[in-house]
């Protein structure tokens, strides 16, 4: 008897400490709301739809476990990269929770099914009170059982619900379990990953009268779908290929229509500077990226480019291109991306519109090509066209089969008729293949690679010109 009544004790002293720490953790768990403006906001936005924010916001906590919401998130963070700290503490993250079920019509007639609901149904100027079980919904359209069990299809123009569905949220939420080590006001530091922003670079060229100089402006295209807003926000910009794992959860925001929004100023607004293997551009100020918003800002601004337009006739080995544009000449401009050539910096992708001015003095459009990320020093070939009063054709004149000497022989004629007021120079290009040599050419040829090689020829105004040329491949 003894024992048992021992048992009984313990049984009832270890239910008592159980209550009394259930008790003490309810209370230190109150619900604490982080809604309040973040302090400092930076974005730092990548060329391939992700952006890393950092937010700092001050909240006072309480010695032991907080019970922490934190609102305003980007609704298409990933929540595997979220990292919280303290920069005046020490706290511990427990748990994390990401609450994304916001509110809407739908989401919230999905939670009432099969509960009561009351609506109205309206007839010119009255309105009847209709009240049932939800059984389905369609827009406006309802199914509702009353009490006497009729299944009713009414359109509802109006609904009286009781309360919010428990679950629905505002805003993108991040909620926390963390426990602090002491009570006071802490300056808490979030990071994330998102998706749904992007950036990327658009130039405008203008070249000169006689396609010998251009000016070129840069700017910067900010596309912001990350489901928020980021206010008053120190913004950064990395330009290069970032490797990604491709697998995990994405929340993507809804496409929309952006609005759109220019910025520019006299001087360059961006810092430039080498990270890791890419390049960091820094906006010198703070800017506002607005939700479902794309953004320009002015890159920089450069004058008396030096460049060149070049003729290129370059047959394709594609049967479809051969047949479609056997007879076109490309035209191209090129320019080299110097200090001494005025520019010199190191250029982020991104497609290059060029225009002139007319007989007017009215700007035209001429073409516009896409560049990859290009550093400086290197040289920009933009491909604008091609050429209406330049004709070339490409016709195989002999061939030799020679198998007991190991080799076979291939003569090829070029023909370029020029209808210009003006001397030109073509570039002529040739892919060839295996171990191979000209044998014979009227024309000197340059090796570019050992699959590429090229003529430069020249051709009087109103005239022809052709080059004939003959390739000897060794047999495999």
């Amino acid at each position: 008897m003894d024992k048992r009544i021992g048992l009984l004790l313990g049984i009832v002293i270890l239910t008592i400490a159980v209550l009394t720490i259930s008790t003490e953790i309810n209370k230190s768990t109150e619900k604490v709301i982080i809604e309040n403006v973040p302090k400092e906001v930076e974005v730092t936005i990548y060329n391939s739809n992700l952006a890393v924010v950092k937010e700092y916001r001050n909240k006072f906590l309480t010695k032991g476990l907080n019970h922490v919401f934190y609102e305003g998130v980007a609704s298409s963070i990933d929540p595997t990269s979220v990292k919280l700290k303290a920069l005046n503490g020490n706290i511990e993250v427990l748990e994390q929770n990401y609450k994304y079920d916001l509110i809407s019509f739908q989401k919230i007639l999905e939670k009432y099914l099969g509960k009561n609901v009351t609506g109205y149904q309206i007839y010119g100027n009255n309105k009847e009170v209709v009240e049932g079980t939800l059984l389905s919904f369609s827009g406006k359209q309802v199914i509702l059982r009353d009490k006497d069990g009729k299944i009713n299809i009414v359109s509802l123009d109006n609904f009286i619900l009781p309360e919010l569905p428990e679950g629905l949220i505002v805003k993108p939420t991040l909620e926390w379990l963390i426990n602090a080590a002491e009570t006071k006001n802490y300056t808490l530091e979030l990071s994330y990953l998102t998706s749904g922003m992007t950036w990327r670079a658009d130039y405008v060229a203008v070249v000169n009268k006689d396609d010998t100089e251009l000016d070129l402006n840069g700017w910067v295209t900010i596309t912001n779908n990350a489901g928020t807003t980021f206010r008053n926000a120190s913004l950064k910009l990395v330009a290069g290929e970032v490797h990604r794992v491709t697998e995990g959860i994405r929340y993507p925001a809804p496409r929309k229509m952006y609005a759109m929004e220019k910025e520019a100023i006299g001087q360059p607004q961006f810092r430039e500077e080498k990270f890791f293997e890419y390049h960091l551009y820094t906006l010198k100020r703070k800017t506002t990226l607005k939700n479902r918003e794309q953004k320009q800002i002015s890159l920089f601004d450069a004058h008396n480019i030096r460049a060149e337009k070049e003729y290129v006739y370059d047959p394709s080995w594609s049967w479809y291109s051969w047949y479609r544009d056997q007879n076109k000449v490309k035209v191209m401009l090129n320019f080299k991306n110097s200090e001494e050539n005025n520019l010199g910096i190191p250029l982020p992708k991104g497609i290059v519109r060029v225009f002139k001015r007319d007989s007017e003095g009215k700007l035209q459009f001429i073409g516009e090509d896409r560049i990859d990320h290009t550093p400086k020093d290197e040289t920009i070939r933009i491909f604008l066209g091609y050429a209406f009063d330049i004709r070339a054709e490409k016709k195989q004149k002999d061939v030799e089969y020679n198998k007991p000497k190991g080799y076979d022989t291939y003569t090829w004629e070029i023909t370029i008729r020029n209808h210009k007021d003006e001397d030109i120079m073509v570039t002529v290009i040739e892919r060839v293949w295996g171990d191979w040599e000209i044998v014979e050419e009227n024309y000197p040829h340059e090796k570019e690679s050992n699959t590429k090689i090229k003529w430069r020829i020249p051709v009087k105004a109103n005239s022809n010109a052709t080059l004939t040329y003959t390739i000897r491949y060794k047999r495999w």
